[in-house]
């Protein structure tokens, strides 16, 4: 199977289950809730394929590499830190010891 095959047998499955979730979890539907159950677990075996399929794409060359995007220099916003609090009691001490040499 091709990897943009599988791509569009993955979307189908996940709306699939999205409509069968809602009526499970929206309305009680025991019915929908097992082809929850079942399809996740079809949905996990259809991801290792895409899994493969995709390693071996890009191996081959079979993907398209985007270009990277320039990167502009723009200044970091940097937070402001609060000034670091002082000691106030140890100036009082001094002050205090100065006053009584007096």
């Amino acid at each position: 199977m091709a990897l943009k095959d599988t791509i569009r047998k993955m979307e189908g499955m996940l709306m699939d289950l999205a409509m069968d979730l809602r009526k499970a979890s929206e309305k009680g539907n025991k019915a929908a809730s097992q082809r929850v159950r079942t399809g996740t677990i079809q949905f996990a075996r259809l991801a290792k394929q895409y899994r493969k399929e995709s390693v071996s794409a890009e191996k081959k060359g079979g993907t398209k590499k985007r270009k990277k995007a320039k990167k502009t220099t723009r200044k970091k916003a940097t937070k402001k830190r609060a000034a670091p609090k002082r000691k106030t009691t140890r100036k009082k001490k001094v002050a205090t010891k100065r006053r009584k040499r007096r």
